[in-house]
């Protein structure tokens, strides 16, 4: 298609896509006080009230001015309707790219579609598990006599970033995968990267999560490290399976092939043609088998 027909068609794949976040975002407001006590049941409550709160034990949500009941509703509200629209919009956004690519292309696309939603939901489910473990931990900072008032939109901007950070961190190891059956990467060289990576994994868990305790590090490195030897065997499955069909697939592009010294079977003799028009003439006249395969009567 020309451009003004990709243009067309990317802009009618928009609309489409904001159509459905737009309807599942309306829907989900009839359940957004449902929703936003989900999100919020991290937090310790104070059951007993603020005058009440001795440090750090619990917690008093609250809205800080006028419009923040509205704004933290429609925030909750948008943010469920990309969720729960994303088939919708991903499948518009296949739709506009799937004829561009090959078909083992494709193959590979649904394979690590289908991998990465588990992923993203199982780091999503572990970071809501840790969420009251690190909240107790982060409350239990203050001092006795003092009560925390914690607003309601900083509530959930902290649950929404932990979930995003914990399920962006499962989807690691599927992109040293990807690199791999790229060819961009070998397995022998990722397993070579363990110790740096192991190191750079656990860096990574003390500083996404806010807690000083070293089990949200714990629980936030431990699966990446295991995803990561996961995500290598995989790596050299794939490149033993490329070298069974190109001995070559592993050599860098400076790197020499090696030469197969082995000899040729050689083929059975070759009849030959008369040279000249009289050899020709003499070969009929003499009898079968006297002048077939030679260049000349003797």
């Amino acid at each position: 298609m020309p451009l003004v027909e990709h243009l067309r068609e990317l802009r009618n794949r928009l609309a489409k896509g904001m159509l459905a976040i737009t309807v599942v975002s309306v829907v989900v407001a009839f359940y957004s006080q449902d929703l936003m006590s989900f999100l919020s049941h991290p937090v310790p409550r104070c059951t007993e009230g603020l005058g009440e709160s001795t440090g750090g034990s619990c917690a008093v949500i609250a809205y800080t001015d006028l419009l923040s009941p509205f704004t933290t509703t429609v925030k909750v509200c948008f943010m469920a309707g990309v969720v729960i629209s994303s088939p919708v919009w991903l499948f518009q956004l296949w739709a506009f790219i799937a004829p561009g690519l090959h078909r083992h292309e494709r193959k590979y696309t649904y394979w690590f579609v289908a991998a990465a939603v588990p992923l993203f939901m199982a780091g999503a489910w572990l970071a809501y598990t840790i969420l009251p473990i690190s909240m107790r931990v982060l409350l239990g900072i203050t001092p006795d006599g003092s009560a925390n008032i914690l607003p309601m939109d900083k509530v959930l901007d902290f649950i929404v970033r932990m979930i995003l950070i914990f399920g962006g961190a499962f989807e690691l190891p599927l992109l040293l995968v990807m690199l791999n059956f790229a060819g961009v990467v070998t397995g022998r060289r990722m397993a070579g990267w363990w110790r740096g990576v192991v190191m750079g994994v656990f860096v990574f868990g003390a500083v996404a999560t806010p807690t000083t305790d070293p089990f949200g590090m714990i629980a936030l490195a431990g699966p990446i490290v295991v995803l990561y030897f996961i995500a290598v065997g995989i790596a050299l499955l794939n490149d033993r399976r490329r070298q069974r069909a190109d001995e070559a697939a592993e050599l860098d592009d400076d790197e020499a092939s090696p030469l197969d010294h082995r000899p040729e079977p050689i083929a059975g003799p070759e009849r030959l043609t008369a040279a000249v028009p009289e050899q020709a003439r003499q070969a009929e006249a003499l009898p079968p088998g006297r002048y077939e395969g030679y260049d000349d009567v003797t």
